[in-house]
């Protein structure tokens, strides 16, 4: 059994990214067997000091659009992840739209708690 499970949310300048960031802060908070992971530390980290640590722990990766650009910069460390949520995908599927980056509005709350149910989900997995 694992003891620790890391999440890996976009942290880019979109109101996806936001949700992603929000969803997985609250899942860490409510679950003491999860951490979460710097996207901007990790690819500034250009000598791979991070690596071991990345390496230490399962990492799902929570993509706020088609990008995938979690995916891709972890990838690019050579990190496997067990398991990516598409947040982009996720909300559509809900006939939700996140529309502010840098504030959370009743309907960026609304989009928080659907992936924090799937992220919950796939925790448990």
């Amino acid at each position: 059994m694992v003891d620790k499970i890391a999440l890996a949310p976009c942290n880019g300048m979109s109101p996806n990214g936001l949700v992603s960031h929000v969803a997985c802060g609250d899942a860490r908070k409510e679950n003491e067997n999860v951490i979460s992971i710097c996207m901007g530390s990790t690819s500034a980290d250009i000598e791979g000091a991070n690596n071991e640590m990345l390496k230490r722990f399962p990492i799902i990766a929570v993509n706020g659009c088609s990008g995938m650009c979690v995916n891709k910069i972890l990838e690019s460390k050579g990190i496997d992840v067990i398991d990516t949520i598409p947040v982009f995908e996720i909300l559509k599927n809900a006939c939700l739209v996140a529309t502010d980056a840098f504030r959370l509005s009743e309907v960026e709350e609304e989009c928080v708690k659907v992936i924090k149910q799937e992220l919950i989900k796939e925790l448990k997995k």
